[in-house]
């Protein structure tokens, strides 16, 4: 009863270790350079040995066959003759006991070689019997004899001359022989079939060790040229490996580490020329580091040293622009533009300040616990006027509740405040939506505008440092170009992500997705990109910064951003209020949705 389940088991057991085994050959196949040349090898001189082997086993099997074919037709054409010449003696009729006689007496006189002799009467009426000389199996000799259907019929159709063969196996035994037959006449006896048969076993044992020999050495040559291309594959690929772990470690920033170089072959010359690549690399990436250093030096050396004077030329405009008044028309006008352009350039500055801190790593966050909706609705209203001269309506879509979050107000104030001057700037005096939402890990604000959006390509450098999708576009609201690669930093500092979605004609969104905690790690976003209502046609495509939701990082410029691809469009279940909603004097809405409705990862924000 027990035998069974110990059965299966076994069976499962081997079927289990065979599968491991051939996963690890796949593996070792795969990966391995070595591996795959070693088990190439093998596996073709296998092949080779093998068609070899099988052709020369032919080629030795036939040559014994044919010498063996013509000694036992030459010892058969001679018990022929002798027969044919048998007389009667003292003029009396050759009878059953002399014909068997005689066929004894030359069985005898055989080499060895000669298994049985047997002389079948052709007519069926003849007075004499089937006799046999040599080995006998069975009471019946003819029955004995191993005679195919073709053989008889081959009997019946030859001339009487004709020696017929066949190739046998010994009655009684599983040894090879080879049965002849041709038809004798004996005087005074009649007309006989003679059955020769022959014993091929000495060709066979012969043809045995032969192939056993060959076997051998084919198995002895296949272990020699396994190990002899292990060898040698060895010394070519131990180099190659070493030099693909230099090659990682110097990526990985270790620009001291070099390939070690051994005698002065080729392997030797590759090692070299490899260290020079490598000294060379260095020497470019030190000396590109010291002119990054320098320069980022130089910008913020040059943006210190212009805040004085520019601290007093903003004195001077501010009172040449309040006296404005008093002036003709053409210097009050000059004295609104030197207003302008010196608030420009001192904007200018202060961004360039804050990347150069970026650059040297001296920005420092200052996290306290805020409520995000509010900034949202601070920005808004900040940004009312400017937003109505460009006939542009701000709706903001917010839970009625507060969304708390430990973030520094005035980089956030900064972010948000970017990416609803940007909407304003590119929106084309459309309705322009701004999302608040959060989860148990983020708070998420996303800007939607239904302008002239962006394609593929503008998305990719969104992010770039002083970089404009459409250069001669005219510019409302200025700008220095460092506003998205600012708030992409800022973003970075909360640990969060900056997104971005844009489609030519359908507008963009970008989404800011910040940890509740700024030492919280986050998986998923709140609210979806591309937005909800986007008209998502194949793939669309969306940037950010690097982060843990699977997405491809690429890098255009000094800004890391990401790129993902192929999403599905997103349904309209659950949506926070739509742009339609009521909004109140300062274009604001709330939100009737739960302020915590949690989305497990951004419709379309993960890459299928």
């Amino acid at each position: 009863m027990n035998r069974f389940p110990a059965v299966a088991g076994a069976v499962h057991s081997s079927a289990a270790a065979i599968r491991s085994l051939w996963h690890f050959l796949l593996r070792s196949f795969s990966h391995s350079l070595q591996f795959r040349i070693v088990m190439l090898t093998i596996v073709l001189t296998s092949v080779a040995i093998f068609g070899v082997g099988t052709y020369m086993s032919q080629q030795i099997s036939r040559g014994l066959f044919d010498t063996r074919l013509q000694s036992l037709s030459s010892q058969a054409g001679g018990i022929v003759s002798e027969l044919r010449s048998l007389a009667p003696v003292d003029g009396r009729a050759v009878t059953q006991e002399t014909l068997s006689s005689q066929l004894n007496s030359i069985y005898n006189r055989s080499t060895g070689s000669l298994f049985s002799l047997t002389l079948e009467p052709k007519d069926p009426n003849s007075s004499f019997s089937t006799i046999t000389a040599g080995t006998v199996v069975g009471d019946d000799p003819l029955q004995a004899l191993p005679v195919s259907e073709e053989l008889e019929e081959s009997i019946n159709r030859a001339p009487q001359d004709d020696m017929l063969y066949q190739s046998v196996k010994l009655p009684g035994t599983s040894a090879p022989g080879l049965l002849i037959t041709q038809e004798v006449t004996i005087p005074g006896a009649g007309q006989f079939q003679l059955y020769y048969l022959g014993d091929l076993s000495e060709q066979q044992d012969t043809l045995d060790f032969v192939q056993n020999s060959m076997l051998v050495a084919a198995l002895v040559l296949v272990v020699l040229v396994g190990a002899v291309a292990w060898i040698v594959t060895r010394l070519v690929v131990t180099p190659v490996r070493t030099g693909a772990e230099v090659a990682r470690l110097i990526a990985d920033g270790d620009l001291d580490e070099r390939m070690p170089v051994h005698g002065n072959d080729e392997i030797a010359v590759l090692g070299e020329s490899f260290n020079d690549m490598a000294d060379t690399l260095q020497h470019q990436i030190q000396q590109m580091e010291r002119l990054s250093v320098l320069q980022r030096q130089f910008v913020s050396d040059v943006s210190h040293e212009l805040r004085t004077p520019l601290t007093t030329i903003r004195a001077a405009a501010d009172l040449i622009y309040d006296a404005r008044d008093d002036l003709d028309p053409v210097t009050a006008r000059s004295a609104e533009l030197l207003n302008s352009q010196a608030e420009r350039f001192d904007s200018l500055l202060s961004d360039l300040l804050e990347i150069s801190r970026y650059d040297a790593g001296a920005a420092a966050l200052v996290a306290k616990p805020v409520d995000v909706g509010a900034i949202v609705t601070s920005v808004v209203e900040s940004v009312s006027m400017v937003a109505e001269q460009m006939s542009s309506h701000i709706v903001v879509h917010a839970p009625s509740s507060p969304v708390m979050a430990d973030v520094d107000r005035v980089r956030i104030t900064r972010i948000v405040r970017n990416l609803v001057v940007n909407a304003i700037e590119h929106g084309e005096q459309k309705p322009i939506d701004v999302y608040v939402a959060s989860n148990a890990e983020a708070v998420a604000v996303s800007v939607r505008d239904h302008g002239v959006g962006m394609t593929e390509e503008q998305v990719e450098h969104v992010f770039d440092r002083f970089w404009r999708a459409d250069p001669a576009r005219k510019r409302t609201l200025g700008g220095s170009g460092l506003g998205l690669a600012i708030s992409l930093e800022d973003a970075h500092l909360h640990n969060g992500w900056l997104q971005v979605w844009g489609k030519p004609g359908e507008g963009s969104c970008f989404r800011l997705t910040i940890p509740r905690r700024p030492d919280q790690e986050i998986t998923s976003s709140p609210l979806p990109l591309p937005p909800r209502d986007a008209q998502i046609q194949g793939s669309a495509l969306v940037a950010g910064p690097l982060s843990s939701d699977g997405s491809v990082r690429i890098q255009t410029g000094s800004i890391p951003i990401v790129v993902e691809a192929e999403f599905e469009s997103p349904t309209h279940e659950g949506f926070i209020d739509e742009p339609d909603a009521p909004a109140d004097e300062t274009g604001t809405t709330s939100g009737s949705a739960d302020a915590d409705a949690h989305h497990d990862a951004p419709e379309g924000g993960t890459p299928r």
